[in-house]
């Protein structure tokens, strides 16, 4: 019994390695051959399996997710942790918030040579070198009335010199941050300021474009005021005014300030696009709105600005400035806020220090596009900027020969004529002693302003400073003809009464 089981035991034991081996082979062949597989779940009750290629680019495509969503999840951490350490990194280091305020490493446009402005289009200019300092240069531009264009040809600096001392007013402007004096803005305003019948000297401060030296707020301000002397001494007794633009105004009411308190004011100030003070442009700048609501703003931001020694306080130089002021701001401002300029007005009309002197403010409508640099393309800025023609024709030798002097001395003598522009009339009203320089009560003047806005627009020119189809620019700011009689006689009485 045991001999006839054993074979048989033996038989099942190796049909069971055979089974054993078949089923494994079998295995093996499925794994081998995915379409095997693939049919036999095909064949089944089951769910079809996918295939083994596209099993594989499933398993590469989510690799690839994983790759990708770890790559974003390293970039985003080194974002937060570069806007965490920006804020670090200024505090230690307050140099670079003064970099980021004067930009003067920013050159636009790149591929000029200011040495050649007629290559800018202004062939009546030309290009001086100052030294207010030891190892300070400054690069400055002369532009010249633009009726003396063709007596400019071929002139050195000493002719252009000379010509300061004719009887056409002169504009010292001061240009913002970034850029040159060559900027395309810029050399548009010099043009139509030239125009105009002004002469217009602008100059890049210590630092940038071609002048030679450190930026700094008090170096700024003492390049312009030797500029300023500079032009004093060859202009004799020419009206000269100053225009600021921007981080420019800054420099322009350091300037007049220091000006006033030495008793030598320029005739005006006129402010572009102001600001109040420095730690209000930079909190209301645009680059400050990703950081505007971080913890500690004031610490981080401002507060390095101050220990720098950059204040640029417009606010305060304001209260002690004696001479007329001008402010001009466009609605559509992204750079510079127009609150902040209507601010700046707000705090220097009822100083002190302006109670014999005009102050206003001149708003140029959103709709006009002006933004922050271009309100030199309003039609109404000549209107508010032009002078009485003070020299008939082009005189052969920059206003120095007796005919032109003598139309200029016949002009002083009347005092019918006025020989200065619209905004440096002192406003009057019929309670006024005769031959009094006064400034009307703010409430009075916004009736009468009221008033003085309803001529009919001028054909082809945009209404009040911007308003399209508006009422045409009132009187305050218009071109009065030489023998202050127009159409608006009887209203400009209340504001420049005649002395008898």
């Amino acid at each position: 019994m045991r001999k006839r089981t054993e074979p048989v035991a033996l038989e099942h034991e190796r049909h069971a390695a055979s089974g054993s081996s078949s089923a494994g082979s079998a295995a093996a062949a499925l794994d081998a051959d995915c379409r095997l597989k693939q049919n036999l779940y095909l064949a089944g009750p089951g769910p079809a399996e996918p295939r083994c290629a596209a099993d594989a680019g499933m398993k590469r495509a989510l690799g690839r997710r994983k790759g990708l969503c770890f790559r974003l999840r390293k970039i985003l951490l080194f974002v937060v942790g570069l806007y965490v350490a920006i804020p670090f990194l200024i505090k230690l280091c307050p140099g670079i918030q003064a970099k980021l305020i004067f930009l003067n490493f920013v050159r636009v446009p790149y591929f000029i040579d200011l040495k050649k402005p007629q290559d800018q289009g202004l062939n009546h200019t030309c290009n001086y070198y100052l030294q207010p300092e030891e190892d300070v240069t400054l690069g400055v531009w002369h532009t010249v009335p633009a009726v003396w264009w063709k007596n400019a040809q071929g002139k050195d600096q000493m002719w252009y010199e000379d010509a300061l001392a004719s009887s056409h007013p002169i504009i010292l402007y001061l240009h913002g941050n970034a850029g040159t004096r060559g900027g395309d803005h810029r050399v548009e305003l010099y043009k139509v300021l030239s125009s105009l019948g002004y002469h217009v000297v602008t100059f890049d401060y210590r630092g940038w474009g071609d002048s030679v030296g450190t930026p700094s707020e008090r170096g700024m301000t003492y390049d312009a005021l030797h500029v300023f002397d500079w032009i004093k001494a060859r202009s004799g007794d020419n009206p000269v005014y100053i225009w600021g633009h921007s981080l420019g105004t800054g420099v322009a009411t350091n300037l007049v300030r220091r000006l006033c308190e030495r008793e030598t004011p320029p005739d005006a100030l006129i402010l572009e696009s102001p600001f109040t003070n420095i730690r209000e442009e930079a909190k209301s700048h645009p680059f400050s709105v990703i950081y505007r609501y971080f913890p500690g703003f004031d610490w981080f931001f401002l507060d390095p600005i101050t220990s720098s020694g950059i204040q640029f306080a417009n606010d305060e130089n304001v209260k002690h400035i004696s001479c007329s002021l001008l402010i001009l701001h466009a609605e559509d401002d992204p750079v510079v806020p127009f609150q902040l300029g209507r601010k700046l007005y707000n705090i220097a009309a009822p100083s002190r220090s302006f109670r014999d002197f005009k102050v206003q403010f001149i708003p140029f409508h959103s709709d006009l596009g002006y933004r922050h640099k271009y309100i030199y393309k309003s039609p109404e800025l000549p209107r508010i900027l032009r002078f009485p023609p003070l020299v008939q024709g082009i005189p052969g030798e920059v206003g120095t020969r007796a005919p032109a002097l003598s139309v200029t001395r016949h002009l002083k003598e009347h005092e019918d004529v006025s020989l200065v522009p619209p905004f440096l009339r002192p406003a009057r009203h019929p309670g006024d002693v005769p031959g009094e320089r006064t400034r009307m009560p703010a409430g009075q003047a916004e009736e009468a302003l009221a008033d003085l806005r309803r001529p009919p627009p001028v054909a082809g020119s945009t209404g009040f400073c911007g308003q399209r189809g508006g009422r045409a620019c009132g009187p305050l700011f218009l071109l009065l003809p030489l023998n202050l009689r127009s159409c608006w006689e009887d209203s400009d009485r209340a504001f420049w009464p005649s002395a008898s």
